[in-house]
């Protein structure tokens, strides 16, 4: 193939992909004279090209689609859906042509007269009897760049071809008529000569850290300044590079618009696509292996996802439905959402046929959340589809996307509720050549950790204020508001056997590389810490692709090879990461949802009897197993000096004298907000499980919401607020339970406060929905969701109670929902300035019965106007 042949071919491919996004652009506004200046144009210059170059065939089809165009350009003919159609399949033809050209050097033979003879009936204006009608077209929205503002897909612009070419000389190229000044220079280069430069860089950045590892070593000041000289050219360098190399998404999603339109005709479907980000800028090697797993989402969420528009109906919702493609950089990766507002995965359907497949047993599956089923679809071989059509219901396909995304270092997350629609996540790393790593070791050996999965740094022990704490046999540490499940590199690796440090020993842990996977994150403890290094990523070999915990290898500076370390790897091995992870809403925002439904994270512990007791993990601050000796006395009331300050201590057995055991210690739960905390002593700790919290209430125990099965045994539930109360002071005050059923939204920016509201109401039978900030609870409005109340702090970031309750009383579906302040704040000035605002009630935190009642009169008395 000559290179004029070459140069015509890449040029139509460009033109062509233009041409459909024009195309689609046309049908949904058929007076947009500019684009259709466009569109002529374009075809236009493929038909001038062909006649250059003798391709008669291809020349004819682009002939004839140009005369209809030109009719409806000098507004001879007004464009109609049929007649977009009728130019679309030219398009398909001329790429078929093209197709066949760029295989076998020439064009191949066929025979394009009816297609030709239905162009030249449309410009006389009839249109050419169709194969099947079709119907409404899809509605395409345009991509959004950077919210608020509209902005079509940045497809590539035609470049000039390098044969001269026929072109109209009233209609100068569009950028030379806006801006007066010439288009950008560009020159085309081969793929692979851009390959091969990256190539050469690598190894660039490679004898780079060689040689400033020497200089290191040798301590020679005469190449110190040379040497930072030659670093930072090669910075630059491989900065270039990169930048030849990166690609805006918007290319991948370039046919997207098309694929859905003749999806939404294939079903008889109505569909509105939205792209945002569409700017959003990776390496071309991911872009190119993700936009088959992109092209497949896309196909599914219009097949399985969409309902027919008279299901919509039924379900009051818009007969036109909507997938959404999102994407923005965040923390070094590039996230992809791809999402519809469709029917939600069938969770009954999902359960039956992981059953019948048997991927699980009844049991297993009877313990999983909702979340924990939905990645069933991810599964070889998984379809619930009801036949096997064109588009899908084959099995194959969700699979192969989780493959291929993790292949390339990415993660990928479902989020659906049934009725309202679904939400895929994709999480990938910007390039997969030079990556900025971690260097640490284990056991004398060194591994490479990528940057951009390390969140933070700590040290563990070694006189360090961190230290590794154990729940049973399972070791965590407490890392601000949170504790972290821990991984041994050495005992995973099977280089050295795990560390045993039991509560309260401070031995010399080394340090915690505090890394993220989806929503997880969790603790690597590693022995040593090196510098952080640009390494080159080599692929695996064979004979250790099995071990999957391993992303690479990579050459150091001293010339070393060492393994670099994938973090996803080593949460499946470990099962450090499940399969519950918080997902995205459809607008790409947290929702930092807490149902009281779902799992939930529970201590197990026992105090006084047998009988196992219960707390959510969450609302722990620390455990301490404390030397007897350090506990003092102040009024009667046990205490222990607790960073700077006495903190009480309140014994479940109802005896302030602290149990004496063989070990001379006392375990102790620290509950902490703000500058208070207490201290609860108890006999052990039994273990941490993760499941569904559905209490039955007690029979006015104090102390005690009620009883559930936990883990298999009956398990008492502790009422946290009692207990804080026992310590004296005006942390809460008691209530009796009455019990309703509605659905609440608690809107609580504090996670312990949080954590104590969703229990306790989950315990009077509501369904709780609980989230961080008023933005979030606004998002859930946005996407359709209803509740029969809500509760809402006062005192928040970005948007306060006051702001939110005027929000919401300004109109929407949660306009006349009761509202009910729930804050520290109870002076009368605040509770006036509240009920002005909008809220029904105002209870002081946390008087859980005054909360109780006053949702009771809420749900009996009409709100007013």
């Amino acid at each position: 193939m000559d290179d004029l042949l070459a140069d015509f071919l890449t040029e139509t491919h460009e033109g062509l992909v233009a041409l459909d996004s024009a195309l689609l652009r046309l049908e949904k506004q058929p007076q947009d004279k500019p684009t259709l200046s466009e569109i002529f144009r374009l075809v236009h210059t493929i038909k001038g090209t062909c006649g250059f170059l003798g391709l008669s065939r291809l020349e004819k089809v682009a002939h004839a689609a140009e005369n209809v165009l030109g009719l409806y350009r000098d507004g001879v003919l007004a464009v109609t859906p049929d007649g977009v159609t009728l130019i679309l399949n030219a398009l398909d033809r001329i790429k078929e042509i093209v197709g066949g050209l760029e295989s076998g050097g020439a064009e191949p033979a066929g025979d394009d007269a009816e297609l030709i003879s239905r162009l030249d009936a449309a410009a006389t204006g009839e249109i050419g009897p169709e194969p099947a009608p079709a119907p409404k077209p899809v509605e395409v929205a345009e991509p959004v760049v950077a919210e608020p503002v509209v902005a079509e897909v940045a497809a590539p612009e035609p470049r000039a071809v390098t044969a001269p070419a026929p072109r109209a000389p009233a209609e100068p190229p569009p950028e030379e008529s806006a801006t007066g000044r010439a288009p950008p220079q560009s020159i085309r280069v081969s793929v692979d000569v851009l390959e091969d430069l990256m190539m050469l860089v690598s190894e660039l950045v490679l004898t780079r850290n060689q040689l400033m590892q020497l200089a290191r070593a040798r301590g020679d000041g005469a190449y110190t300044v040379p040497l930072q000289r030659l670093s930072h050219i090669t910075s630059d360098l491989q900065d270039g590079v990169m930048k030849t190399r990166m690609q805006p998404i918007g290319n991948a999603w370039a046919k997207m618009p098309r694929l859905v339109r003749d999806l939404s005709i294939e079903l008889g479907k109505k569909i509105n696509l939205e792209m945002r980000g569409a700017d959003t800028e990776l390496d071309r090697q991911v872009l190119e292996l993700i936009k088959d797993p992109l092209t497949h989402m896309v196909r599914n969420s219009g097949d399985h996802g969409l309902e027919m528009p008279e299901e919509r109906r039924k379900a009051n919702k818009s007969e036109t439905g909507r997938i959404m493609l999102n994407a923005y950089h965040e923390g070094g990766h590039i996230l992809i959402e791809i999402a519809d507002d469709g029917k939600g995965l069938s969770t009954d359907r999902i359960r039956a046929k992981a059953l019948s497949q048997g991927l699980a047993t009844e049991a297993e599956i009877a313990a999983m959340s909702d979340r924990e089923v939905h990645r069933f679809i991810f599964r070889a071989g998984f379809s619930t589809a009801a036949a096997v059509t064109a588009v899908s219901g084959r099995g194959v396909g969700m699979d192969v996307v989780k493959t291929n995304v993790e292949r390339i270092g990415g993660t990928i997350d479902v989020s659906s509720t049934e009725g309202k629609g679904t939400s895929f996540t994709i999480k990938i790393p910007l390039t997969l050549a030079i990556v900025s790593a971690l260097i640490v070791e284990v056991a004398g050996e060194r591994f490479a950790i990528p940057q951009i999965g390390v969140l933070e740094l700590v040290r563990v022990g070694g006189g360090a204020d961190t230290r590794v704490e154990r729940i049973k046999d399972a070791p965590v540490l407490r890392l601000r508001d949170r504790l972290l499940p821990l991984v041994s590199l050495g005992a995973v690796l099977g280089l050295e056997e795990p560390k045993e440090v039991p509560i309260g020993e401070s031995g010399d842990m080394g340090f915690v590389v505090v890394t993220q996977v989806g929503a997880h994150v969790f603790g690597i403890i590693v022995d040593r810490l090196f510098d952080t290094e640009e390494i080159v990523v080599k692929p695996v070999a064979p004979i250790l692709r099995h071990i999957g915990m391993f992303s690479g290898n990579t050459i150091l500076g001293d010339g070393s090879v060492i393994m670099i370390l994938d973090p996803n790897g080593i949460a499946r091995v470990t099962g450090v990461a499940g399969d519950g992870a918080e997902q995205r809403s459809m607008a790409g925002q947290a929702t930092s949802g807490v149902r009281s439904n779902d799992k939930t994270a529970l201590l197990l512990f026992r105090a006084g009897d047998a009988t196992p007791k219960a707390v959510p993990l969450g609302l722990i601050a620390r455990l301490d197993d404390l030397p007897v000796e350090n506990i003092e006395y102040s009024g009667g009331t046990p205490v222990v000096q607790y960073r700077g300050q006495l903190m009480p201590l309140i014994s479940m057995t109802g005896d302030y004298g602290p149990p004496q055991d063989e070990r001379g210690r006392q375990t102790v739960l620290v509950f902490s907000e703000g500058d208070r905390s207490l201290g609860l002593m108890v006999d052990a700790i039994l273990d941490v499980v993760d499941e569904s919290l559905n209490v039955q209430a007690g029979q006015g125990r104090p102390g005690f919401l009620g009883s559930a099965v936990i883990a298999g045994k009956v398990t008492d539930v502790i009422d946290t607020a009692w207990w804080l109360r026992q310590a004296g002071g005006d942390w809460f005050r008691a209530s009796p339970a009455q019990t309703v059923t509605r659905r609440l939204l608690v809107v609580e920016d504090s996670g312990f406060f949080r954590e104590l509201v969703v229990p306790a109401l989950a315990a009077e039978g509501y369904e709780v929905v609980a989230v961080e900030s008023a933005v979030h609870a606004l998002k859930l409005r946005e996407r359709g969701e209803m509740f029969d109340g809500i509760v809402s702090d006062i005192e928040m970031p970005e948007v306060d109670g006051y702001g939110f309750a005027q929000e919401v009383r300004a109109g929407g579906a949660w306009a006349e929902l009761p509202m009910i302040a729930l804050t520290g704040r109870v002076e009368p000035a605040a509770v006036a300035r509240g009920r002005a605002v909008g809220f029904t009630d105002y209870v002081a935190k946390f008087d859980r019965e005054a909360l109780i009642g006053s949702l009771a009169e809420c749900f009996n008395v009409p709100v007013a106007a």
